[in-house]
């Protein structure tokens, strides 16, 4: 019997912040730009990151860089920046191993989301990906997370769990959608929010919990 577990990208299998801040030091300091510019990128990007936010740094700052070509800098950067710690390879590795089917659902443009899957290696241990802006839909949108499922092979009305940091996005949008929830304990929960099934520290932990979920 095939199970699912779908998983967040950003903050869960991979550290977003220390990787936006790498890449932000680094497309600064590759074109010289001011320290007001670097810690403009700082706080406008530290929850996501759009091309639409470097049209508005082009203006604010009257570069000279196209946006366009701004964004394609910072999505490379980013990929080179983004890495994922060999045991939370090894423990999606484990999982396909133990016949779970994993699933990635994230928000954010397809083009950084799919460089930093495919730059860690995440992209080699899932069975399927969907990325907001694939459809213009955001978690917790049940719609991302039937899109992750298809994508997969899998239905979301069979049931799954899913793994995230996000309280709103992650957490009630799953519940929401019928799924198990695993929470990673990144950020306060909130009063008005249904606890999840499980919290954890790391997401190896939350791996953990699945291999040792009995099979039915």
């Amino acid at each position: 019997m095939q199970r699912l577990a779908i998983f967040d990208l950003d903050d869960t299998l991979i550290d977003r912040r220390s990787a936006v801040s790498s890449a932000v030091a680094s497309l600064c300091l590759a074109r010289g730009y001011e320290p007001a510019v670097e810690q403009w990128l700082r706080t406008e990007l530290a929850d996501r990151a759009t091309p639409a936010d470097f049209a508005r740094l082009r203006t604010a700052f009257r570069l000279h860089e196209s946006a366009e070509e701004l964004w394609h800098a910072y999505v490379d950067l980013m990929a080179a920046s983004t890495t994922c710690r060999p045991t939370v390879l090894e423990g999606l590795a484990h999982l396909r191993a133990a016949a779970w089917t994993i699933a990635i659902a994230t928000n954010g443009p397809s083009d950084i989301q799919r460089a930093k899957l495919a730059a860690t290696g995440i992209s080699e241990l899932v069975d399927g990906v969907a990325v907001s802006g694939d459809i213009d839909v955001r978690k917790p949108d049940r719609r991302l997370l039937e899109l992750a499922a298809a994508r997969s092979g899998l239905r979301l009305s069979d049931g799954g769990w899913i793994t995230g940091d996000n309280p709103a996005g992650d957490m009630e949008g799953g519940r929401r959608a019928g799924l198990r929830t695993i929470w990673l304990r990144v950020r306060p929960w909130p009063d008005n929010l249904v606890p999840p099934h499980h919290a954890v520290d790391d997401v190896t932990d939350a791996i953990t919990i699945l291999l040792n979920e009995p099979t039915e």
